[in-house]
């Protein structure tokens, strides 16, 4: 049976493509509903687009395939605890539940900065799962911002 560190492998995939890219090693997978699996990682330098985040580029590949803004019934797995603009999304499409790896005390939006996943203002609250692998997740960007550090 696939169970969370199955996907978050796959994600963490995804950030290492991100990476040899030149882009902030961050992968997702989103685990539609019916199993379809959809993946994409970070992108925002060189798509030339501030909103191409892992989590955006996958939600918007889902969208499209299900034909459906709202994707209700499934698990978004990301490396990285996703940012405002990302949590806003998540919300907006209904994504049943998040899962994730590093947290992210700069601009964490589920738990560290701000808990916009859990603020029973809003209309949707997703089921949170933070921590999975985030050791891995965490070592990766530490090595991909040791080595720019290294560049300059």
């Amino acid at each position: 049976m696939k169970d969370d560190k199955y996907y978050m492998n796959i994600a963490l995939q995804q950030a290492e493509i991100a990476a040899e890219n030149g882009e902030v090693p961050v992968g997702s997978l989103l685990l539609l509903e019916d199993g379809t699996e959809l993946i994409s990682s970070n992108a925002p330098i060189s798509l030339h687009d501030a909103s191409a985040h892992a989590e955006m580029r996958v939600i918007r590949q889902a969208c499209t395939v299900t034909n459906n803004y709202r994707l209700n019934g499934s698990t978004l797995y990301v490396t990285l605890e996703p940012c405002t603009m990302c949590a806003g999304a998540i919300v907006h499409a209904r994504i049943k539940r998040v899962v994730y790896g590093a947290s992210d005390p700069k601009t964490g939006a589920v738990e560290s900065l701000y808990q916009i996943l859990s603020d029973d203002r809003l209309n949707h609250q997703p089921e949170i799962s933070g921590g999975v692998m985030a050791e891995q997740c965490g070592d990766l960007l530490k090595r991909f911002f040791r080595s720019r550090r290294k560049k300059r």
